[in-house]
């Protein structure tokens, strides 16, 4: 890194730092939260894991800690804030698997399509308490120096939306332009299935779909919803196709350095509110707010077990390839780990 670069950065850092400052309050201690979703518990199950948090973590420390919310991607950009949490000029973050990813790209193995039967499935197995989940969080902690208070689901099964046809077959798929995280993983999905793979951050989604820059997306329902992406896009294809984690960190000399009793409330507080996150995106999947909400102006439909077993056959082999070329040895035994943790949780 250049003297300038360095330079740069740190200036950067101290104009956050500076932005973020508050005023002088009774709590001995401060958690700054940010993530990139709407503030409203009934909107998000980020909304709702903060707010959760706040209210158990300012009531159960009797005011001694403050936790400031960020949501709406307040603090810039998902891999941004994570790194200003490794950095500690942010205490915590709730991060899509496209922020982790450029932090800890094992993330990645989630991204075989069809590998999650149904929803309970994923529910035990996207947990930081199961057995893969201490597999995968141990590795993620001691590879980017995070503490990993809670791990969910995205919002649910991802489903594809556009603005040209319905998607009822892989051949429905060919040409379009579909909008990807920044993953790879996601872009060699799209791309084996003859759509053309469009990288681009959270913040540019909605103009991308609205000026034509993506005919697409792929999201769960709940994102769909909130970002009113029904605005800009005609069809809704469910395909349940993948399913990704939501990943909460807090900087880890941060929480080692809080006393026993605060460690004690802030582990209970997120474990709690995360369990609530993971319930209301279920509750916005079923009501109003979710599928039926989208369908009041968008085409639904539903795609077969038959097609989706042509879309998995198309996907699946380009998916793992690229995570054994890309991720080596490591990346196929969490892979592995994985796979076996949802047949077991399967049974």
């Amino acid at each position: 890194m250049t003297v300038l670069k360095k330079l740069t950065t740190a200036a950067a850092g101290a104009l956050l730092a500076a932005s973020l400052a508050t005023p002088a309050s009774a709590a001995e201690v401060t958690i700054r939260v940010g993530h990139l979703n709407p503030a409203d518990p009934f909107e998000s199950h980020s909304g709702a894991m903060a707010a959760i948090f706040k209210s158990l973590v300012e009531s159960a420390s009797s005011g001694e800690i403050e936790v400031l919310l960020y949501p709406n991607g307040q603090l810039g950009k998902d891999n941004e804030v994570i790194q200003q949490v490794r950095d500690g000029i942010v205490e915590s973050t709730i991060s899509s698997a496209g922020g982790i990813a450029q932090h800890y790209p094992l993330v990645g193995v989630f991204d075989i399509p069809f590998a999650f039967p149904n929803i309970a499935v994923a529910s035990r197995v996207i947990d930081q308490r199961s057995d893969f989940g201490k597999k995968f969080t141990g590795d993620l902690e001691a590879k980017t120096g995070l503490k990993v208070l809670g791990m969910i689901d995205s919002g649910g099964f991802f489903a594809f939306s556009n603005s040209e046809r319905p998607i009822e077959t892989v051949e429905d798929m060919k040409g379009l332009k579909i909008r990807t995280m920044t993953l790879p993983t996601h872009k060699a999905m799209v791309d084996s299935l003859g759509g053309q793979a469009t990288p681009l951050p959270w913040a540019e989604v909605y103009t991308s779909l609205q000026t034509g820059v993506a005919d697409g997306q792929m999201n769960p329902i709940p994102i769909i919803a909130f970002a009113k992406f029904d605005e800009v896009q005609k069809y809704l294809s469910i395909t349940n196709h993948v399913i990704t984690p939501y990943i909460w960190t807090m900087n880890k000399d941060f929480y080692e350095g809080l006393s026993p009793e605060h460690q004690k409330i802030v582990a209970w507080a997120s474990e709690v509110a995360t369990e609530a996150g993971r319930g209301v995106s279920r509750v916005i999947e079923a009501s109003e707010r979710g599928l039926p909400k989208l369908a009041e102006k968008m085409e639904v439909n539903v795609v077969t077990p038959e097609e989706q077993q042509k879309f998995a056959a198309a996907a699946q082999p380009a998916v793992r390839k690229l995570i054994e070329e890309s991720l080596g040895t490591e990346g196929v035994d969490m892979l592995n780990a994985m796979l076996d943790a949802i047949d077991k949780a399967s049974m």
